[in-house]
């Protein structure tokens, strides 16, 4: 039939910084993914959901692929290559002005080993390369994958985005939806306002913080037009919870009308956000905290 829906998943893939995060917030038209300029923020699969004519697409924003060392990286890896899996399509999304490097390279062929689903390569940030360059990265690109398109997109501006919906649109499985059409994301608010802290511990911090930190939203109350939430910001050593709280609470009061006034837009809804830090040396061991980020836990 003409009017048969579609729907299905398309895992975007990339190594850490790419803009996989930028991306998805770009495609489905708001915030379900967090941003920040240090590697490796993703730390589990999210969903962002869109229509593209009959289709519905359903984007997975996956940790970036690296060379994992510890467990709690390893995890997160092996989220990004579940994702994969289960997914409909591949986007496979690549800085321009980072071109081919090694890793680059070593992705794009085990792409083309492991993925028996199209794929699709998304070469991001074309306004920072001149357009020699770029076609000749794209030319580059095809002969090492096996890519069933090559989309040339800036996630920022947005550009290119609509190209993206309609080549996967095509690809999508005859389905009945899944999700409401105006629905964005299936991340819970609680988890999404966890994570929203998060970023602007990272932004206000920057280089001073390591990744050794994890959010949890405790309480979650609304009551008419208000919402009242209690977060614990996770830390392993006793310094790095001075380095959160800051000179005589300079840094968390910052962090927290920054991430309050982010929950309002996104909301629509006045917000009472309470914040208090806690040391817990090896939380990145402790299977509760995987619990929580939908990782899997192995000793």
């Amino acid at each position: 039939m003409v009017n048969e829906t579609r729907c299905g998943f398309v895992a975007i893939v990339g190594e850490p910084n790419a803009g996989k995060s930028t991306l998805i917030n770009k495609l489905v038209g708001g915030k379900v993914s967090i941003v920040s300029p240090k590697v490796q923020t993703t730390r589990f699969n999210v969903r962002g959901v869109c229509v593209e004519g009959n289709a519905q697409l359903i984007f997975v924003d996956t940790p970036g692929i690296f060379d994992a060392e510890k467990q709690f990286e390893k995890a997160m890896v092996q989220a990004a290559w579940a994702g994969i899996g289960d997914a409909d399509a591949v986007l496979m999304l690549m800085d321009a002005k980072n071109g081919l490097r090694e890793r680059t390279k070593e992705l794009i062929e085990s792409l083309k080993q492991k993925c028996k689903k199209p794929v699709f390569l998304a070469i991001n940030k074309i306004d920072t390369i001149d357009k020699p360059t770029l076609i000749n990265l794209a030319q580059k690109c095809s002969e090492l994958g096996n890519f069933a398109g090559i989309l040339m997109i800036s996630a920022l501006k947005g550009d290119g985005t609509k190209d993206v919906h309609k080549a996967l649109a095509s690809h999508m499985p005859e389905s009945p939806w899944l999700y409401p059409e105006e629905q964005m994301s299936d991340i819970s608010m609680r988890l999404l306002a966890a994570e929203v802290t998060r970023e602007k511990i990272f932004m206000k911090l920057d280089k001073e913080l390591p990744y050794s930190i994890l959010v949890e939203t405790e309480k979650w109350e609304e009551k008419d037009a208000n919402i009242v939430i209690s977060q614990v910001i996770m830390v392993q050593r006793e310094g790095q919870k001075k380095i959160v709280i800051g000179d005589k609470g300079a840094m968390i009061k910052a962090i927290g009308i920054s991430a309050r006034k982010e929950l309002e837009r996104m909301t629509e809804k006045r917000i009472h956000l309470e914040l208090f830090v806690k040391v817990k040396p090896g939380w990145k061991e402790d299977s509760e905290s995987y619990r929580l980020l939908g990782l899997e836990y192995r000793k």
